[in-house]
C-alpha cells in the first residue's frame, strides 16, 4: 500500500509540475461548460423564409403575417419569380419557400381546397423535418381560424370537441440546456480521464522515465493503480465544478442524489481510464495515442445518446454500445439529475459500467509490460 501511495504522490507532483496542464485541467472545463451548454441545441430559430405570393390577397397577407409572427421564421425575400426562389434556396440564402398560388384567398372564400407549395432545404435532414414541422402546425393554426371565423359559433357549438390537455415531465418547460448539461459532463470527464491519463503514460516513454520505474519491483497493478487514482480525483473535482457551474449559470435542476452521481461517475472514470491506459501500453508515442484515442473517443461521444436517441440507431450500433462507457454514464447523468431516480432505477447501467471497468482495467494490467 505504501508503494502505490509513493506512487500516487509522483504522479501528482508530475502532472502540476506543468504550470499550463495544472491551470487547464480546471479551468478548460468550466470555459467549456459556458460554450458548449447553450451553443449545442437542436432548436430551431430563425428560419430564412422565401415568400412568393402570387394571389396578394387578405388571406395571403394573413398567413404571411401569420408566419412571420411566429419565434420561428423570417422572411427574408419576396419575389414572384420561382427561379429565383430557387436560385436563392441553392446559394443558401434561404432555407423555406412559400409559394402562394393565385386564387388562394377566392378559393379559401369559397370553401374549395387550396394547395400551397413548400420546399424545404432538407441537407440538414433534422433542421429540415422540425422546419416542415413548425410550418405544419403554422398552416393548420391558421385554418382553424379561417374555418372558425367562416362557420361561426353557432357552427362550431354543434360540433363535438375534444379537450386535451397535456403536460411535460422531468423538463416542463422544455429548456433544451436541461438536456444537454448532463450529457455535456459526462463528455467533460472522459476527456480528462481519457485524454490526460493515456498522454500522462506515453509522454513517460517518450521520455525514457518510464524505464525507471521498470526496472524497480514495482508491480504491475501497483503502476496502473497509481496511473488512474490522480485522475480519478481530479475528474471528480472537475465533475463537482460542472455541476456547480450549471446550477449557478444555467439554473440547473438536481432532482437526484449526488452520491449516487459521483459514484456512478467514478465507476465510469475507472472504464475510461481503463480503456485509455490499455490504448497507450500498445501506443509509443504521444502522436500516436491522440490517432488511436481519437478513434475510441468520436465512436464514445457520437454513439452515446448526446445528440440522438439509443432507440433510434439500427441494431448493430445499438450491440456495439453495450460496450460504451459514455452511453451508460450519459443515461445515468440524465435520470439522476433530471428524473431523481434511485439506484434501482440505473442499477442494470452500474453493473454494466463495472463490468466494464473491471475488464478494461485487466486488459491494461495485462498488457502492461516491465522488466524487472
Amino acid at each position: 500500500m505504501r508503494t502505490i501511495f509513493y506512487l500516487i504522490r509522483k504522479e501528482f507532483l508530475q502532472i502540476f509540475r506543468d504550470k499550463f496542464i495544472g491551470k487547464a485541467i480546471f479551468a478548460i472545463p468550466i470555459v467549456q461548460m459556458l460554450i458548449l451548454v447553450p451553443a449545442v441545441t437542436f432548436e430551431i430559430r430563425n428560419v430564412k423564409m422565401c415568400v412568393i405570393d402570387r394571389d396578394r390577397s387578405v388571406e395571403s397577407r394573413a398567413l404571411i403575417s401569420q408566419l412571420e409572427g411566429s419565434s420561428f421564421f423570417r422572411v427574408t425575400h419576396t419575389t414572384l419569380s420561382g427561379k429565383e426562389a430557387f436560385d436563392l434556396m441553392h446559394r443558401d440564402q434561404c432555407d423555406l419557400l412559400l409559394e402562394i398560388p393565385a386564387g388562394f384567398g377566392k378559393n379559401m372564400g369559397n370553401g374549395v381546397p387550396s394547395r400551397l407549395m413548400v420546399p424545404v432545404n432538407a441537407i440538414n435532414a433534422t433542421h429540415a423535418q422540425l422546419t416542415w414541422g413548425y410550418v405544419s402546425g403554422v398552416i393548420r393554426d391558421y385554418n382553424l381560424n379561417l374555418a372558425a371565423s367562416k362557420t361561426g359559433d353557432i357552427g362550431l357549438s354543434a360540433v363535438p370537441k375534444m379537450d386535451i390537455t397535456h403536460r411535460y415531465w422531468y423538463n416542463e418547460m422544455l429548456n433544451y440546456k436541461y438536456y444537454m448539461l448532463p450529457g455535456v459532463l459526462g463528455i467533460l470527464v472522459l476527456a480528462i480521464a481519457f485524454v490526460l491519463a493515456g498522454l500522462n503514460l506515453v509522454k513517460e516513454k517518450e521520455s525514457g522515465t518510464i524505464e525507471q520505474i521498470n526496472v524497480t519491483p514495482v508491480r504491475k497493478y501497483q503502476f496502473i493503480a497509481a496511473k488512474m487514482v490522480p485522475f480519478l480525483v481530479i475528474g471528480l473535482i472537475d465533475l463537482a465544478l460542472g455541476i456547480a457551474v450549471g446550477m449557478a449559470v444555467f439554473q440547473m435542476p438536481f432532482e437526484g442524489h449526488a452520491l449516487l452521481l459521483f459514484l456512478s461517475s467514478f465507476i465510469f472514470m475507472i472504464a475510461a481510464l481503463g480503456v485509455a491506459l490499455f490504448v497507450s501500453t500498445f501506443t509509443h508515442t504521444q502522436q500516436q495515442f491522440m490517432f488511436a484515442g481519437f478513434f475510441f473517443m468520436i465512436i464514445f461521444m457520437l454513439m452515446s445518446g448526446i445528440f440522438t436517441p439509443l432507440e433510434s440507431m439500427p441494431e448493430w450500433a445499438r450491440t456495439i454500445n453495450l460496450f460504451n462507457p459514455v452511453a451508460y454514464i450519459m443515461r445515468i447523468n440524465r435520470m439522476v439529475m433530471l428524473k431523481g431516480s434511485v439506484f434501482g432505477d440505473i442499477k442494470g447501467d452500474i453493473c454494466a459500467l463495472t463490468a466494464i471497468a473491471l475488464v478494461s482495467t485487466l486488459f491494461a494490467i495485462w498488457k502492461y509490460r516491465k522488466s524487472a
